[in-house]
């Protein structure tokens, strides 16, 4: 299964997000997934890659040459994709994607999520979409979700097909990439 996953640049303040990508990492090498991210040798883009590739599993990264010029690109992947733009990078990502997961990440992750849930309500994909809330780090994004559908901008089905856990393993299953145990 091809997962994508959205996530930060950096690597954050807390060293609990570095150890989390590392086993999110783990579990999708050992469920023989391919890993589907964009691109990046640095922050949890780069912990998340090295260790799928080194538990021996599939790793495709899709990243504009912008940033290929800036030497961000993660050279030792199984197969690196070079695109125009971010958004040929977000429209690459969705075509190869059976998932996709936002983990903690700044203005692009939000970026990326954003697009991929607009493009799920309008049917554009079928893929499910999952949370990793770890450290709690998306519990206010969630509430403003919530107050979205009081609201009346947002459809509860919309908000209620998102799966959220705060462990790699539960979303997973949740998700169907992993069988449950």
């Amino acid at each position: 299964m091809n997962v994508c996953i959205f996530c930060g640049s950096g690597a954050g303040n807390n060293p609990l997000y570095g150890t989390v990508a590392k086993h999110m990492g783990s579990l999708l090498a050992r469920s023989q997934s391919t890993l589907v991210y964009g691109g990046g040798n640095i922050g949890l883009m780069g912990v998340i890659a090295d260790q799928v590739l080194a538990e021996h599993g599939k790793v495709i990264g899709i990243i504009p040459d912008f940033l290929m010029n800036r030497e961000v690109g993660h050279s030792g992947l199984t197969q690196l994709e070079v695109v125009g733009s971010m958004h040929e990078r977000k429209r690459r990502m969705a075509d190869l994607a059976e998932v996709f997961i936002a983990m903690p990440g700044g203005w692009g992750t939000l970026d990326e999520l954003a697009e991929i849930l607009t493009w799920k309500q309008l049917g554009l994909v079928r893929a499910s979409i999952g949370i990793l809330n770890t450290n709690h780090f998306f519990d206010s994004l969630i509430e403003q979700m919530r107050i979205m559908v009081v609201e009346g901008f947002l459809q509860a089905k919309n908000l209620e097909e998102i799966k959220v856990a705060d462990d790699p393993e539960r979303l997973l299953i949740q998700l169907g990439v992993i069988p449950v145990k």
